[in-house]
């Protein structure tokens, strides 16, 4: 009966409520259920009749959207708790594994001229992304917690990301699955007799590098073209910030400490960044309403603070920073 009463309630949402419920639209759930309903179809034995791949993908949508919490989503869908934490793993481990390279993928080609067109319309030249790191919320692990404190003194494991113009995920690191800045980093141009790699941006506690580039520090000492360049990397920066606020408002599984596994967290990272992706490419626009979720406040954990890198010296990575920052504009004209 509760089964049945879920299939009504559910088809009975209009479009606004679907997307509010499962946060995604309802064409974009009937497009991941074609992507990876293969993969999450199980056959019907004599002992039991399967639940069927929209069902689990609901599941596991519901699951992501609201904290993680297992046991009123069994009572929500009618199923046993231990079924529901089958369910919401394998479908995240579906999603990765079927998604995660078609959807993640640091640009080349004409996708990498467009992301160095886009940032160059931000006002920041020869830029492949923008690179930033997030906390997300565990429960403590049993085995050596004290790894996973962070400076803000809850558990946690650290989301590192590349985001493109268009507020996509290009490169995702949350301890799995991992990759390398390769490939994208081969051309160039001159600025003055310098060479100008390709390069990512970064915040403060980045190390300063020839294919990373960030601002100047102490802001009251800097030239009037430092303070030009610093703000126009931060505003081209933002991009990070945008996506974080993104992934966290659609997917609140990853705002609070849920009740999975350690060793599954990066996948469901990697997931939500997938489904992230999956939305921002549809054009599955994230509703103001959510960013307000993330806010820090009783009901969510207030962000470890930045701590600067301090090992830069004098290198080839300064030269490069100095050449932009007094021709930039000659550079963005380039």
């Amino acid at each position: 009966i509760i089964i049945i009463i879920i299939i009504i309630i559910c088809h009975s949402f209009d479009d606004d409520q679907w997307k509010a419920q499962f946060r995604v639209s309802r064409a974009t759930f009937d497009y991941l259920v074609e992507l990876i309903g293969p993969a999450i179809k199980r056959r019907r034995t004599n002992y039991r009749v399967p639940i069927e791949p929209r069902r689990r993908l609901a599941i596991t949508l519901w699951w992501f959207a609201r904290s993680g919490e297992y046991r009123s989503i069994a009572d929500m869908f009618g199923v046993g708790i231990a079924t529901v934490c089958i369910i919401v793993r394998q479908v995240t481990v579906a999603i990765v594994e079927r998604l995660y390279r078609r959807f993640v993928s640091l640009p080349s080609g004409q996708r990498l001229d467009d992301t160095i067109r886009g940032f160059r319309q931000r006002r920041y030249p020869q830029c492949a992304g923008a690179i930033g790191g997030t906390h997300i919320p565990i429960a403590p692990p049993r085995d050596n917690p004290e790894h996973y404190l962070n400076r803000r003194g809850w558990h946690s494991v650290i989301l590192q990301a590349v985001v493109d113009h268009d507020v996509r995920f290009t490169d995702v690191y949350a301890g799995w699955p991992g990759s390398t800045m390769r490939r994208v980093f081969q051309k160039s141009l001159l600025s003055d007799g310098v060479e100008i790699p390709l390069h990512l941006i970064g915040d403060a506690s980045f190390p300063l590098k020839p294919w990373l580039m960030k601002g100047y520090g102490e802001p009251h000492q800097l030239s009037p073209e430092q303070r030009r360049f610093t703000f126009a990397l931060a505003s081209a920066r933002s991009v990070v910030d945008a996506a974080f606020t993104r992934l966290k408002g659609r997917w609140r599984c990853l705002l609070k400490k849920s009740d999975i596994d350690v060793s599954m967290m990066p996948r469901v990272v990697a997931a939500c960044c997938v489904l992230h992706n999956v939305c921002q490419q549809r054009g599955d626009g994230f509703l103001p309403e959510w960013s307000f979720e993330t806010d820090p406040s009783g009901n969510y954990l207030v962000q470890p603070e930045t701590e600067e890198y301090e090992g830069d010296a004098y290198c080839t990575a300064e030269v490069i920073r100095h050449a932009i920052t007094y021709d930039l504009l000659a550079v963005l004209q380039s």
